[in-house]
């Protein structure tokens, strides 16, 4: 299998820590010598270490190229408060971790390593992150603020159990909005017109940066189209393992920044800037694998700009998640039933990992626009929280362009480990309308339309919670209750325009 969701295979000398273990790790030092090569045959300057925080920010600190080795072996530091934003609760206390705490150790990801395209003297690499060395309690040990970390974690654990890889695509959609003069959005580039390829290419000079930066950084950019939202596009990259999958995304998001300076515009990931039009999602695409083989795709570049690891993708071996011979050619595989089983049984808190943001319950409530509400599968049919998008894959809907993909992906593990382990039946798949089935009489389950009651639902549910582990679910439901109360103790423009005139 991958070395992404194989667990790390120390050498055979004796080590104390789960970080020692990581820099010893069987074909490391070959890896450090490799990036090397790259930096300088590249000629590169200087490198961004980077990790996910929390909410999915990009978080870490710079160093010249000339100390790779030592940031290689010793990692960076920065403050544990830098996996929650170093965000202030509305008490003004720092979220997650204080002052006194320890600072984290990230070690670099060698195989991440890439050159960034629009300045080539600088690259950027991926670290995994781990209790200081010196620590009273556990040090050195992996730390479980780290949701990239924990999401190899994950992984490796189900391979281990089941002997499945989680490949997924998702669909991000996003907004170029026009910046006014102020700095501020001022309103989408282009028309809210689905599939218009006039609006399309409108942002023509926009999407072809894009994707020549994404294919640079080995994103393997399939198809796109404008939505139907002012200036929403949703440009697609091809499905890999999970743990790749949500590099890219994250790699994606910066890459739009980029272009956004260039162009001026500003690159919008916040699911409902807009009421009465659609909303960003990012519907996930999923399926279990069973062996396989891992293939480079290098783009027809010259000198790939980075490690083969950008550029390589899991393809082939058995999708279990297709029909049976003989069955019908909709209906998923046993195992695909039991994992669409498991997300059913855990949607609600599912719901507030896909969902994370107060912004992200505008998308469910701004009824007529696809977005998911109730509890249900079916094939085809956007009504459902869940659908059977093709043979082989089905596509999870009540997730959003906010999302933390690593957390994600993570949670979906543990869901389908339950529906597996479980031999979880999904149910009947309902091929109406939702709509029309409830008014029929059907009783369905509604998702959570508040991010409160979304949290009271992951409260409730400790499979889902089992995704963060550690100290990862204190602090997501930390800083989401913080930002749920911070939002019902905010007066705003409609408390105004509903009661400032309201009496006598």
């Amino acid at each position: 299998m991958t070395g992404v969701i194989d667990p790390v295979k120390p050498s055979t000398e004796r080590v104390a820590t789960d970080l020692e273990a990581y820099i010893r790790s069987e074909g490391r030092d070959e890896q450090v010598k490799q990036v090397r090569a790259k930096i300088d045959e590249l000629g590169i300057q200087y490198i961004y270490y980077q990790f996910i925080s929390v909410t999915g920010r990009i978080t870490g600190k710079g160093a010249p190229a000339d100390h790779w080795e030592t940031m290689a072996e010793k990692g960076i530091q920065l403050v544990y408060g830098a996996t929650v934003n170093l965000a202030l609760d509305r008490t003004q206390n720092y979220l997650g971790y204080g002052p006194e705490s320890a600072e984290l150790v990230a070690i670099p990801d060698a195989e991440t390593f890439c050159q960034l395209p629009w300045d080539k003297r600088v690259a950027r690499v991926y670290c995994f992150c781990f209790r200081n060395r010196e620590e009273e309690e556990a040090p050195g040990a992996a730390l479980t603020a780290d949701c990239r970390g924990n999401l190899k974690r994950i992984h490796a654990e189900f391979h281990a159990k089941h002997g499945l890889q989680l490949r997924h695509g998702c669909e991000p959609e996003m907004m170029w909005l026009k910046k006014g003069p102020d700095g501020k959005p001022a309103g989408g580039v282009t028309k809210p017109n689905c599939y218009h390829i006039d609006q399309f290419e409108e942002l023509r000079p926009v999407f072809l940066r894009v994707i020549e930066y994404s294919r640079a950084m080995g994103l393997d950019m399939i198809q796109g189209d404008h939505e139907d939202a002012p200036g929403q596009l949703e440009l697609n990259f091809m499905f890999d393992d999970a743990l790749r999958t949500s590099d890219r995304l994250t790699t994606y998001r910066q890459i739009c920044a980029q272009v956004a300076r260039e162009f001026n515009l500003i690159a919008c990931f916040m699911s409902k800037p807009f009421l009465g039009v659609s909303a960003s999602g990012c519907h996930h695409n999923l399926s279990l694998w069973r062996g396989g083989e891992e293939t480079v795709k290098t783009f027809d570049l010259e000198t790939l700009p980075g490690m083969m690891g950008n550029y390589t993708y899991s393809q082939g071996g058995e999708n279990t998640f297709m029909p049976v011979e003989g069955g019908s050619p909709r209906v998923p595989g046993p195992i695909g039933l039991n994992c669409i089983g498991g997300v059913i049984a855990h949607l609600g808190a599912l719901t507030a990992i896909g969902c994370s943001t107060v912004n992200s319950y505008r998308r469910l409530w701004d009824a007529g626009f696809w977005a998911p509400v109730y509890s249900d599968w079916g094939y085809q049919n956007r009504t459902c929280g869940l659908r059977v998008s093709a043979p082989g894959r089905f596509e999870y809907r009540a997730v959003d362009s906010m999302v933390n993909p690593y957390l994600m992906a993570g949670a979906m593990l543990k869901a389908f480990d339950h529906g597996i382990s479980d031999n979880l039946d999904p149910g009947a798949p309902e091929q109406r309308n939702i709509y029309k089935a409830m008014d029929e009489g059907k009783q369905v389950k509604k998702l959570p339309m508040s991010l409160g009651e979304a949290l009271d639902r992951l409260a409730e549910d400790e499979v889902i919670q089992s995704a963060l582990p550690g100290e990862m679910y204190r602090l997501f439901d930390e800083y989401k209750r913080d930002e749920w109360i911070r939002f019902l103790a905010t007066t705003s423009d409609w408390d105004a325009d509903n009661y400032m005139h309201c009496l006598p």
